[in-house]
């Protein structure tokens, strides 16, 4: 009796049963290619892409040599910018000034002697490790301090020296003349 019932089933069930169990392996089907259908397009797509290059170095040794070379240009400049500043005196020169020195010599390894004019007056002074002192206090000469070099024909061994005893000469013959 008992394979009677299994055999035996209900005539309106039997149909609808097998229309669901069609319906759930079309679903079961649309379903599984939805999801491999991309991945079989993906894998074409990586079976077809060319093998791995790696990416160019973000900094080459010509770019490396190129910021070098800049730099140095720039550390040149400066220097050349510094070098001729200190060449033309723009410390020293302008109308505001009321300072301006004139010469100077090394008497020592941190010593010197150093010609100052201050408006009509000049003025040696000794400077020193922490310290400055007037040696003697002059009226500036009528002359220029060119006038008062000595001619260029033969050259002085020091031009602080020989400007300084000109112009102390001169004022001796000044002084003989009054």
């Amino acid at each position: 009796m008992t394979k009677s019932r299994r055999h035996k089933t209900n005539s309106s069930i039997y149909p609808l049963l097998q229309w669901r169990r069609k319906t759930c392996l079309l679903s079961i089907l649309c379903l599984l290619f939805s999801i491999t259908a991309p991945l079989s397009s993906a894998y074409a797509a990586e079976v077809t892409r060319p093998a791995y290059t790696p990416p160019p170095p973000a900094v080459s040794s010509g770019s490396i040599v190129q910021i070098i070379f800049s730099l140095l240009l720039v550390l040149a400049a400066i220097v050349l910018v510094a070098w001729l500043l200190k060449r033309m005196n723009v410390a020293q020169q302008g109308s505001g000034h009321l300072l301006k020195v004139l010469g100077g010599v090394s008497i020592g390894q941190r010593e010197r002697i150093v010609l100052v004019e201050v408006k009509d007056t000049w003025l040696v002074v000794g400077v020193g490790p922490g310290q400055i002192r007037t040696l003697h206090t002059l009226q500036k000469a009528e002359t220029p301090v060119a006038d008062l070099q000595p001619s260029e024909t033969q050259p002085p061994e020091n031009k602080f020296a020989s400007l300084l005893s000109s112009i102390i000469s001169h004022r001796k013959h000044g002084a003989e003349n009054k």
